[in-house]
C-alpha cells in the first residue's frame, strides 16, 4: 500500500491561501468583501497586539523610545498607550483593555479592506476595466470611511484621509506593473 503524502513549502501554502475561498455567499462581490475584511482584520489584530506588547516591554524595562515619542502616543507631552486601560499589568482590566483595543483595530482594518475591495470590484464590473481611476475613487471613499470611523474626526481630517487614500491607492495601482 502506498501513501501519497502531499508536501508543500511555506511559499506553496501562501500561494494556496490566496487561491482558496473562505466564504461563498453566492455572489463574487460579497465573497470578496468578506474575505478582504477577515484577512485585514486578522492583520489589524496582530498589529495591535504587537504594538501594545512593544510598549509594555519598553515601559517594563524602563527604556525610553529613541528619537522621541510619536504624536499619537502623547498627550500634553506625556506618553500614553493607545489603549488607556492597558498599563502593563497582568490583571483582568488590562486584558479587557487589550481585547477592546484589538477588536477596534481589527474592525478598522477590516472596514478599510472590505470597502476598498468592494468598490474596486464594483467599479471594474461597471466600467469594464480596472485602472488608476478606479483605484483613486476606491481609495478616496475608503479614506472617508476610515476617517468617519475615527474618534476625533473633523472636516479637514476627512478631506485629508480621502486625498491620502486616493493617492496611495493610485500609486499602488500604477506601480503594480513596475515591480
Amino acid at each position: 500500500m502506498s501513501h501519497s503524502l502531499e508536501t508543500r513549502s511555506l511559499m506553496g501554502e501562501i500561494r494556496h491561501f490566496d487561491k482558496c475561498s473562505f466564504f461563498d455567499f453566492g455572489h463574487p462581490l460579497l465573497n470578496r468583501i468578506a474575505e478582504s475584511f477577515v484577512k485585514a482584520a486578522g492583520i489589524g489584530a496582530i498589529q495591535a497586539v504587537s504594538r501594545e506588547a512593544y510598549f509594555t516591554a519598553i515601559e517594563g524595562a524602563g527604556l525610553e523610545l529613541s528619537g522621541g515619542v510619536p504624536p499619537e502616543l502623547t498627550v500634553d507631552g506625556k506618553k500614553r498607550h493607545r489603549a488607556p486601560g492597558l498599563r502593563g499589568e497582568t490583571n483582568r482590566k488590562s486584558l479587557e483593555a487589550l481585547m477592546m483595543n484589538t477588536g477596534k483595530e481589527s474592525l478598522q482594518w477590516g472596514l478599510g479592506a472590505g470597502v476598498y475591495s468592494g468598490i474596486t470590484y464594483g467599479l471594474r464590473e461597471a466600467r469594464g476595466v480596472h485602472d488608476w481611476k478606479n483605484s483613486a475613487v476606491a481609495g478616496a471613499i475608503t479614506g472617508v470611511a476610515l476617517a468617519l470611523a475615527a474618534e476625533d474626526r473633523s472636516h479637514e481630517q476627512i478631506v485629508q484621509c480621502a486625498i491620502t487614500g486616493a493617492a496611495i491607492s493610485t500609486a499602488a495601482n500604477l506601480l503594480t506593473g513596475i515591480f
